[in-house]
């Protein structure tokens, strides 16, 4: 791998041999003619080789920490999202207060549901797999919460017609 002073020097000895060619064509304007739209990108050859340049260097200056560090950031902001769902769907098993035929109120079946589901995709590594259960948990909990309210307002409609 080449060090960050001899990709210096290449990249200098490149913006060099662009700069001839251009003043170049400059000189000899009448034999090419340039055309130049605002929205077709940078107003010269140099801007041009200087985001390109600058792309791929910082492409090749990603070493095994910086990628370490990335994969970490993105790791803790799925592991912060992945508490945030987890802490969501505790506060939403509230509302789940009546037994089921056992006696075994629902508040606590659903409670442990989500524990040994999260418990099973905790070692979860691959990015999508994991965005698709964040997302996949978020949705269940929403339409659980929505049919919820709706059972509850038609159960309070219903006690509103039985006492008229």
């Amino acid at each position: 791998m080449a060090k960050p002073q001899e990709r210096r020097a290449r990249r200098r000895l490149t913006m060099q041999k662009w700069r001839r060619s251009l003043s170049i064509l400059e000189r000899r304007k009448d034999t090419v003619s340039f055309q130049r739209f605002v929205h077709n990108g940078p107003d010269t050859l140099e801007e041009l080789l200087d985001r390109h340049l600058e792309k791929r260097e910082k492409k090749k200056s990603l070493d095994d920490d910086e990628g370490e560090m990335l994969s970490r950031q993105r790791l803790t902001s799925t592991r912060r999202e992945a508490l945030s769902l987890y802490r969501d769907i505790l506060r939403a098993t509230r509302f789940f207060m009546w037994p089921d035929e056992r006696g075994v109120l629902w508040r606590d079946i659903l409670r442990g549901s989500v524990r040994k589901e999260f418990e099973e995709a905790r070692f979860e590594k691959d990015p999508e797999i994991v965005t698709r259960l964040l997302i996949g948990g978020r949705d269940a909990v929403q339409s659980a919460l929505e049919k919820l309210a709706e059972k509850q307002r038609q159960q309070i409609d219903k006690e509103g017609g039985d006492r008229r």
